[in-house]
C-alpha cells in the first residue's frame, strides 16, 4: 500500500527498488554500455567474462541489461542461471534445460557430452556462440 502511494506521489511507474523493473527503464551508463559491447564481441569470438563486486553495486542489473542486449542479436542463444544453492548435478540439469538438451542425473558423462555436442553444433551453424549468464553463483 505504501509503495503505491509513494509511486503516485513521485510519479513513478515502477518501484525503483524492485528486482523486476523492466530493462528499458534501467539506466545504462557508458561503463555498462562498454562492458556489454565487450561481451558481445566475446559472443562472436568465444571467451569468458566475470562481473564481480560488492553487494549492491549493480551486478544483477548489468547482467539483465546484457541479457536483453544479447537476446536482440541474431543467432545468439542466452541462458540465465540465478540459483546460487544448486549443486553440480543441478547445475548441469539447469544448463540442459536452458539449452534444450535432456540430461539424466545418473549419467553425467553422457549428459555433458550431449550438451557439448549441442553447443558445438550451434557454434558451427551460427556466427555467435551460446552465452550463459550466472548471477550470484
Amino acid at each position: 500500500m505504501m509503495t503505491k502511494k509513494l509511486q503516485q506521489i513521485y510519479g513513478l511507474k515502477w518501484n525503483p527498488f524492485a528486482p523486476d523493473v523492466p530493462t528499458d527503464a534501467l539506466l545504462a551508463t557508458p561503463r555498462i554500455d562498454s562492458f556489454t559491447w565487450r561481451v558481445e564481441q566475446l559472443a562472436r569470438d568465444g571467451g569468458f567474462a566475470a562481473v564481480m563486486g560488492e553487494p549492491g553495486t549493480g551486478k544483477s542489473v548489468t547482467l539483465r541489461l546484457l541479457a536483453a542486449r544479447l537476446a536482440a542479436l541474431r543467432d545468439v542463444v542466452v541462458g540465465v542461471l540465478t540459483r546460487p544453492q544448486a549443486g553440480l548435478a543441478d547445475f548441469y540439469r539447469e544448463i540442459g534445460h536452458l539449452f534444450g538438451v535432456p540430461l539424466s542425473p545418473h549419467n553425467r558423462w553422457a549428459g555433458s557430452k550431449a550438451l557439448r555436442d549441442t553447443w558445438l553444433a550451434h557454434i558451427e551453424a551460427a556466427l555467435f556462440r551460446p552465452v550463459l549468464l550466472i548471477d550470484e553463483w
